[in-house]
């Protein structure tokens, strides 16, 4: 398995349909919310062509794994909670369906972990963080949003019956090395979000800066 893409196999159909029907869900109101979000479409096949460009760099693991960088935190932090969620909806859509990164049957899985679960956990830790504390903000939703994703995928391996492996095993694990990988997630946020905040901040403000609606 490589980082948070859960292959087809992994997942029980009651886990797998699960978590399709609470991504579809987000989805279905991420997508109402596009309305209001018109003027920012034109950002997000940029924003998922460097997050798909960005994971293909891959740490490997003992045990025949790999880490890589999601993304998620920042597309939350530049783009909102709900407009975030399409550029890595379209990362995971292309590496599922053409390059077999990811199963089919777990795709649903692989939404929530990380276009769902990271890119609101990055957007609740930069919107939280004082105005001058953004920098440490964008680091905490880089760390955090990974590290929540590792924990969740780590729960949905673990409770499927495909695997004999329990949570005692897999969410330690997960969520471990994740916790792990969030620091170098964290500091390639901070870093990309404090050069744009200096090279053009209306992407911030206009982006992750807002309440959510």
């Amino acid at each position: 398995m490589g980082g948070l893409h859960i292959p087809d196999g992994f997942l029980d159909p009651l886990t797998a349909g699960v978590t399709y029907l609470i991504s579809a869900a987000y989805a279905v109101y991420a997508f109402r919310k596009l309305r209001a979000e018109k003027a920012r479409l034109e950002l997000v096949t940029p924003l998922a062509a460097g997050i798909f460009a960005a994971q293909m760099l891959n740490w490997p693991l003992p045990g025949g794994t790999s880490l890589h960088f999601v993304g998620g935190a920042l597309s939350g932090i530049l783009l909102g909670p709900w407009l975030g969620f399409f550029p890595l909806f379209l990362v995971l859509l292309v590496q599922c369906l053409l390059f077999h990164d990811g199963g089919i049957t777990a795709f649903g899985a692989n939404l929530l972990n990380m276009a769902v679960i990271d890119v609101l956990a990055g957007y609740a830790a930069y919107r939280l963080a004082p105005k001058r504390c953004k920098a440490f903000g964008a680091f905490l939703g880089g760390w955090l949003g990974i590290t929540l994703a590792g924990l969740a995928c780590g729960v949905e391996i673990g409770v499927s019956s495909r695997l004999p492996y329990g949570l005692a095993v897999t969410v330690p694990v997960m969520a471990g090395w994740h916790a792990a990988l969030g620091v170098i997630e964290g500091v390639i946020t901070a870093a990309v979000v404090s050069y744009i905040s200096r090279r053009a901040p209306h992407l911030i403000e206009e982006g992750g800066g807002r309440e959510v609606a």
